[in-house]
Formats: structure tokens, C-alpha cells, sequence
């Protein structure tokens, strides 16, 4: 989890409040392993889980100055945490209208957009099987297919995406905020903002040997938290269109009933004088 590693641990306490709330069953939550806070940490590419993990970055008065879906390497986290602090100067700035407030926040998503590092874009690559489920379920209608034609080879077996067929999620992500300017929390679309690849993600941390490698069985058998009920009407559906349903393992309702899933991180500005 990105928040627990530096530099994003010590920005975030110094320049921010921080806080969460438990997503469970909402239509827009995935499903994952029970993943605690004193658990394993592995790291993964950014923007993956965007339906299990969403990180707001709000103004005092709950006005949305960038919201990042799923995981993000701590470094990249920072410069985007610093972009909120720079949108939080524009809404604030009584000298600008609300139209070119606007303007300058569309302007400044794509600018940070296109000041990325090849480093950061590197690691903003969407997942292979995102990528299938983006191919499969949307091919002509999906916002994160730059080219259907080159999209549709990964749906053959062993074939792999080619340059220019993705957008990478760094790019999903400021092209739809860019759609988004400074949104009252209670109107961010959530639904829409993290739809794109497949709801279910588990990185398998708490099931792992010291070696760093998977524990199958251990796997297999571990409990699952997050809108299962919503996966499971997924399965049905594609199933009844003729598609294939994933197989997984069983969900563990008790528990995350009881518990929830505890993966939506707010985190507001402190006051800047």
C-alpha cells in the first residue's frame, strides 16, 4: 500500500489529515483478500484496484481537488498529492472566476499529465488482465482503448498488448478528472470514475512464503471481503451472454460484514496560509 512507504508517509503527515472510510458493498467497490494493516506490503503498478482502493484529496470545505484510483508507487503518489496542493491555491484564488478556476484545472491535469516521467509511465501500465477485460466486455466503447484494432490482439491466447493499443492509467486517470473540476465530494461520480478493468484484484500479500512467492493453497482458501454480491451477479450475467466466469475463491461473508472493507482513503488539505 503506497501510503505506508516514504516519501509519501512523512508528505502526507506533514501536509495533510488523513482518514478512510469502509466501502463495502457499494456498487463501485471490487473484491480482494483481507488485507490488514499489519499485513504483508507488495507493490504493483499504479492505477491497480481502482475499484477496491481510491484516494480523494480534498479541501476543507469537501470540494474534490483530485482523486487517484487504486494503488500508486510512493514516489509518483507525491507529485500527485502535490497537484492537489496546487489545485487547492486555485480554488481558493478570490481573483478567478469559477469558469476559469475550471480552465485552470483542466489545464493543470494535463499538464502534470504530459510532465510525467518516462519512469512514471512506465509503471502506470494497466494490468494484462484489465487489459483482456477492457477488450472483451468494451472493445469500441471504452475510454481507455486508444486503438480497437491493436486491442483486440490481447484477447488471443499469449498475445500481448502493442505500443499505442492502452492508455496507460496514469493518463485515465487525469483525462477523467479533467471531466471533474472541483466536484463537491457528494457529486464525485465514483461509479464511473473507477470503471475500467476487472472488479476482482488480490495481490495474494498475506499468502506468500518468506521467499516473496505465493502460497496456492493458502490462496485458494483465504477469505474474501469487498461487494461480493455484486461480482457474483457479474459472473451470472456474462455467463448468460454466453461469456465464461472467472473462477475464485469462496467469499467469506461473515467476515466482511463485520468488518468491512476499509480501503477508501480521504485525505484533506490542512489549511495553507
Amino acid at each position: 500500500m503506497s501510503l505506508s512507504q516514504e516519501p509519501a508517509f512523512s508528505y502526507l503527515k506533514q501536509n495533510f489529515i488523513t482518514g478512510y472510510k469502509d466501502i463495502t458493498g457499494e456498487e463501485y467497490a471490487g473484491v480482494s483478500g483481507v488485507h490488514m494493516p499489519t499485513g504483508n506490503a507488495v507493490a504493483t503498478s499504479n492505477g491497480a484496484g481502482p475499484h477496491n482502493l481510491q484516494t480523494f484529496i480534498l479541501a476543507p470545505d469537501g470540494t474534490v481537488m483530485h482523486c487517484l484510483p487504486g494503488y500508486w508507487n510512493p514516489d509518483d503518489l507525491v507529485s500527485e498529492l502535490e497537484l492537489g496542493q496546487d489545485m487547492y491555491k486555485v480554488w481558493t484564488n478570490k481573483s478567478l472566476t469559477r469558469a476559469q478556476k475550471d480552465e485552470q484545472f483542466r489545464l493543470r491535469q494535463h499538464h502534470h499529465l504530459v510532465s510525467h516521467s518516462p519512469q512514471t509511465v512506465r509503471r502506470s501500465r494497466m494490468q494484462s488482465f484489465d487489459q483482456k477485460f477492457e477488450a472483451k466486455n468494451r472493445l469500441t466503447t471504452s475510454d481507455t482503448i486508444l486503438d480497437s484494432s491493436l486491442a483486440r490482439v490481447v484477447l488471443e491466447k499469449g498475445e500481448k498488448a502493442p505500443f499505442g493499443a492502452f492508455k496507460t492509467t496514469d493518463q485515465i486517470m487525469h483525462d477523467r478528472m479533467q471531466q471533474r473540476p472541483f466536484l463537491p465530494y457528494q457529486s464525485f461520480d465514483v461509479v464511473a470514475f473507477t470503471d475500467y478493468g476487472r472488479p476482482f484484484y488480490n495481490k495474494n500479500e498475506d499468502q506468500r512464503t518468506a521467499t516473496g512467492e505465493v502460497n496456492k493453497d493458502l490462496a485458494k482458501s483465504q477469505t474474501l471481503m469487498g461487494n461480493t454480491a455484486g461480482m457474483r451477479r457479474g459472473r451470472r450475467a456474462r455467463m448468460a451472454n454466453g461469456g465464461m466466469a472467472q473462477p475464485g475463491p469462496s467469499a467469506g461473508a461473515g467476515y466482511f460484514a463485520s468488518r468491512g472493507i476499509k480501503t477508501f482513503v480521504r485525505t484533506g488539505l490542512r489549511v495553507m496560509r
